[in-house]
């Protein structure tokens, strides 16, 4: 069989889903109400020879009578594409360097620059250069704003769409337009891609308070934990008092490491269940024993770009009521997508199930609302010599101390004293 015979084949296969996914297509011959009649029958649903017969027509056509030489496989990937982004935003298709891109996303190692960003504003905000990463070297700072990627302004894309803007092959250059400053100059910079090693977690200590920032759910994420929470417990021992867990513009990613990093704060108790088409397909995941925490308070911080995998840590712990949600909405993304590979074409990533928090609630379209909503602000103190501060981690941190306050044993002096009054 040929090249074309085969991708055509591929693509007739593959437009099988339109009955499966229960989407209705209009047949070739439509049927007009007039006034005088009334409104027309109810369009009858193509048989799936039918569909079939009328793609291999379509394709037929368009091979063959477009005014310039079209490539079957580009046309096949076209249509495979066309059908799934006409199911929701979330399904696609992932040509074969898109779906090997994803494989390196999900594994934490990835061709980049090596920047943590943010959207604000509109325009893209580098929270912080990986050390040693190209973005690093060339001297890119924490505050800097990139407004063009490779020519292209960026004023409106979401986060996921810069990251894949920026992501790329190693060895390839990546231009970046940088703005320093509010109203400072801008400048152009030609970066060569390389294996970036992005660390999912990162950790520090304010005070008495454990800081665990997740910034993806790779497979370098549950390690990466458990690595944070022991360097916690080791720098303060008996003076830890709580922790704070930042998800704030936390993408998501793989739900395994979702569901492991519940389990790593729950004794017991449901973290989640899909839900899909199949009523018997319902799945629950419930929490095993053990606590890194140890009962210690959390707060856990979230705003409007914490999504999908973030969605389900912060709507398993609010529900089980082991940490206080503080920030804003999240973003609202509560769908499972299967990524299913193609015979050395690529692979589908497809809807196929939603997510449900221990209560029951969806997540899809609506998000998870904080126990404790808190805008981001810019607070500026009078001896910090004009240094922002984080709003949102300030009021997370006091409600640690507080409930650290109220929940810590009695001493054997005060107890003393109780007795003695």
């Amino acid at each position: 069989m040929s090249r074309t015979r085969t991708a055509l084949a591929v693509s007739l296969l593959l437009f099988s889903p339109l009955q499966a996914m229960g989407q209705t297509v209009e047949p070739a011959a439509t049927v007009q109400a007039s006034a005088d009649h009334g409104a027309a029958p109810a369009a009858r649903e193509m048989s799936r020879a039918e569909a079939l017969t009328l793609f291999n027509s379509a394709f037929s056509q368009f091979r063959n009578g477009f005014v310039d030489q079209v490539d079957a496989d580009k046309l096949v990937e076209a249509a495979i594409g066309g059908l799934l982004t006409s199911l929701d935003p979330h399904s696609k298709y992932l040509n074969p360097d898109k779906y090997a891109e994803n494989k390196a996303q999900n594994s934490g190692e990835f061709g980049g620059v090596g920047v943590e960003m943010a959207v604000e504003n509109g325009l893209v905000k580098v929270l912080t250069p990986i050390e040693d990463s190209p973005a690093f070297r060339a001297g890119v700072l924490p505050g800097d704003f990139f407004t063009h990627i490779n020519g292209e302004p960026v004023r409106g894309v979401t986060l996921v769409e810069a990251m894949e803007r920026m992501r790329g092959s190693i060895g390839t250059p990546l231009r970046l337009t940088v703005q320093r400053g509010s109203g400072g100059q801008s400048f152009d910079l030609t970066l060569m891609r390389e294996l970036v090693k992005s660390p999912a977690v990162r950790w520090r200590t304010e005070g008495t308070v454990g800081y665990v920032k997740i910034s993806g759910f790779t497979q370098q994420t549950q390690p990466g934990l458990e690595k944070a929470m022991a360097g916690i417990e080791a720098e303060l021992g008996p003076r830890l008092t709580g922790y704070v867990l930042d998800l704030r513009d936390n993408p998501g990613g793989l739900v395994k490491q979702a569901i492991s990093v519940c389990d790593s704060f729950l004794d017991q108790g449901e973290i989640v269940s899909t839900r899909g088409r199949d009523p018997d397909s319902a799945r629950h995941y419930f929490a095993t024993p053990g606590d890194l925490a140890h009962g210690k308070p959390i707060v856990l911080i979230v705003n409007g770009r914490s999504a999908s995998a973030s969605e389900i840590v912060a709507g398993a712990l609010q529900d089980q009521r082991r940490a206080v949600v503080l920030g804003t909405q999240t973003f609202g993304k509560g769908s499972v997508q299967t990524i299913t590979p193609l015979s050395n074409r690529g692979a589908t990533r497809m809807t196929t199930a939603r997510y449900y928090t221990p209560s029951g609630r969806s997540i899809q379209a609506l998000g998870i609302t904080p126990d404790m909503t808190v805008e981001q602000a810019r607070v500026t103190l009078a001896g910090d010599h004009g240094q922002e501060g984080d709003y949102q981690l300030t009021r997370a941190l006091d409600i640690v101390r507080g409930a650290a306050v109220f929940t810590a044993p009695v001493s054997a002096t005060a107890q003393q004293a109780q007795l003695v009054q």
